[in-house]
């Protein structure tokens, strides 16, 4: 199923994640954040998956011992977003369809939200927000096809790109109502705001807690660049990887008005990258989204927009 072509071992992914975190510490935020923690299940099949002596069925009986995992793996490996030609009928099947390391990219994404849903926001509808996560993965993976890169990190790294937003904007509501009362008269993005504000942001965040849970380098660098957006392609290691697809994606609109101008970057990109076609690659994203019975409502979908943006520039 993993049309991996991105040549990882070219990356040296651990160095750039220790490069790039090596100045931030999570003891700077606020003691009242109350930081999520990824089910016990998804953390023993991390560690044990590392393992190149593990056995599929070592695995499968872990996922096992937590219910929810277990239907949300089943109900996603069966799903057309995966397109599998084979279905599968248990834990094991799937591994062995899906393949060791995507289960574990799979497992990362679902358990953190889950984690994240158990919490209440009052700044972020959570429904919107997955709705927004699920269309920025779609896209995400239909970019890496363009580069040529490893289509289940990009759709994990753009899953996670903004997990902890729920968590930090219901603790430091005021400051981020004052984003959004003042969005229109400013073009900074919203991980430049929080720079200014607090000394760090949402992405060195959540990387550096993924990094304390041990989790994939690679998928680490996604979280963390995420809102580099265009200038990515610039970056002599990220810009024909994941890294980069997660970046792009980015610029989708959100609830939180992240990149008030990321469509019109993603117009004028395709003008410069003959390759990309945003309508065709919305479109996709729209379909994908609506056949995927994953439970995922898209009350936003993206061609619409695209088309407005489109119109608006020209």
């Amino acid at each position: 199923m993993t049309d991996c072509r991105e040549k990882m071992s070219d990356i040296d992914w651990k160095t750039l994640r220790i490069e790039s975190l090596k100045d931030f510490n999570l003891a700077v935020m606020p003691p009242t954040i109350r930081l999520p923690a990824l089910p016990i299940a998804v953390t023993q099949f991390t560690q044990r998956a590392n393992d190149p002596n593990a056995t599929t069925k070592e695995l499968a009986k872990i996922i096992e011992t937590d219910a929810g995992l277990t239907v949300e793996l089943l109900r996603y490996v069966n799903s057309s977003v995966v397109g599998l030609r084979h279905r599968a009928g248990s834990v094991h099947q799937a591994i062995s369809l899906l393949g060791i390391r995507p289960t574990k990219l799979f497992l990362i994404t679902t358990g953190m939200q889950s984690a994240i849903q158990a919490r209440k926001s009052k700044l972020i509808h959570q429904g919107g927000f997955w709705n927004t996560c699920l269309q920025k993965a779609l896209f995400s993976r239909e970019v890496a096809r363009l580069l040529h890169a490893d289509l289940d990190l990009a759709i994990a790294g753009a899953l996670l790109q903004d997990y902890l937003l729920p968590v930090i904007t219901n603790e430091m509501t005021d400051t981020y109502c004052q984003f959004l009362d003042r969005r229109n008269e400013q073009s900074n993005n919203l991980c430049d705001f929080e720079q200014s504000r607090f000394g760090w942001n949402h992405a060195l965040a959540g990387a550096s807690l993924a990094a304390r849970w041990q989790l994939p380098d690679e998928l680490i660098c996604c979280i963390l660049h995420h809102h580099w957006g265009l200038r990515i392609l610039a970056h002599p290691e990220f810009k024909r990887s994941s890294v980069a697809a997660v970046a792009l994606s980015s610029l989708l609109p959100d609830q939180m008005k992240q990149e008030v101008d990321g469509f019109p970057m993603l117009v004028k990109l395709q003008t410069i990258w003959k390759s990309f076609d945003l309508p065709a690659i919305c479109e996709s994203v729209d379909q994908l989204q609506a056949e995927s019975g994953l439970g995922v409502n898209n009350d936003f979908p993206l061609t619409p927009r695209c088309h407005q943006a489109m119109a608006a520039l020209a």
